[in-house]
């Protein structure tokens, strides 16, 4: 037996490799296939010609692994790559080096921040469009009776003088709706600011508003022609934004909270577990 040098490389990279040989025949049965199910609207004639180069196809196909697979002979050729960047050192963020990615941003918003923005930015909203109805129509119950018609649709088909008129009804469903909604928003107000540090007013004042009345006015006229109609869209958006500018600045008036996703789970419940929490000193 001969012996190897130590540290001698004994896996050189091979001269030559076999590998599949290129066939036609997966275009062949591709073709089949597509004449097969065309001459259904066709021709019958179109039919056949796809089932002949359909099994065609398939023989072909299979005669190329079975019982010898067809393989070509290819030189291998070494080509080094250079690893080049442009950047001086690679950026890093030191706050994030002791968590994954998936767990940033490292704070947040606490969840009662959201809730209370959602409120406040009802309260904005609901003005504005009670000033809308006292404009348009010469009554506050206009708009309420209008947002009641997004779950009850009798409340829309009304005619303008009962639309002005108070309906305990449809005022509860407004008030029920408008509050679910709102503090859904909220919330979800309190989990987005974060992820964006930068102008998150901007974001959530205008850039949301719009998209998002840009999405009703799409999709409204197809769901509730009704009152679509009905809708003075100019008021609509700016009630909206309304929204989102309050909201957004009574969620970022609020102190943030760092994420508790890295933490240990004995941490976060209170559990005293050895190893995972600092021990107390004297008198603490």
């Amino acid at each position: 037996m001969t012996t190897v040098p130590s540290g001698q490389d004994t896996q050189r990279p091979p001269a030559e490799l076999d590998v599949p040989a290129s066939t036609a025949w997966p275009l062949v049965l591709a073709c089949g296939f597509t004449l097969l199910f065309a001459g259904l609207l066709t021709n019958v004639s179109v039919s056949i010609l796809g089932i002949v180069l359909t099994v065609a196809g398939c023989v072909g196909w299979f005669r190329e692994v079975l019982p010898h697979e067809h393989e070509v002979t290819m030189p291998v050729v070494a080509e080094e790559l250079p690893m080049v960047t442009g950047q001086p050192q690679v950026a890093r963020l030191p706050e994030a080096m002791h968590i994954p990615r998936a767990w940033l941003p490292l704070e947040t918003y606490p969840v009662f921040a959201g809730v209370r923005g959602g409120w406040a930015g009802s309260i904005a909203m609901a003005a504005l469009a009670c000033l809308f109805g006292l404009l348009k129509a010469g009554s506050i119950w206009y708009p309420i009776n209008l947002l009641a018609g997004v779950i009850y649709v009798e409340s829309v088909k009304l005619p303008m003088g009962d639309l002005n008129a108070f309906h305990p009804g449809f005022f509860g469903i407004a008030v029920l709706l408008h509050a679910t909604v709102s503090t859904l928003v909220g919330l979800l107000y309190g989990a987005m600011l974060p992820m964006f540090p930068r102008r998150p007013i901007v974001l959530g004042g205008l850039v949301a508003p719009v998209l998002w009345s840009a999405l009703l006015y799409t999709t409204l006229g197809l769901i509730n022609p009704l009152l679509e109609s009905r809708i003075d869209w100019f008021w609509f958006i700016a009630s909206q934004m309304a929204f989102g500018l309050v909201a957004g600045l009574v969620v970022v008036r609020h102190s943030r909270i760092m994420t508790k996703e890295n933490v240990p789970f004995a941490v976060r419940v209170g559990i005293e577990a050895p190893g995972t929490i600092r021990e107390r000193s004297e008198g603490k």
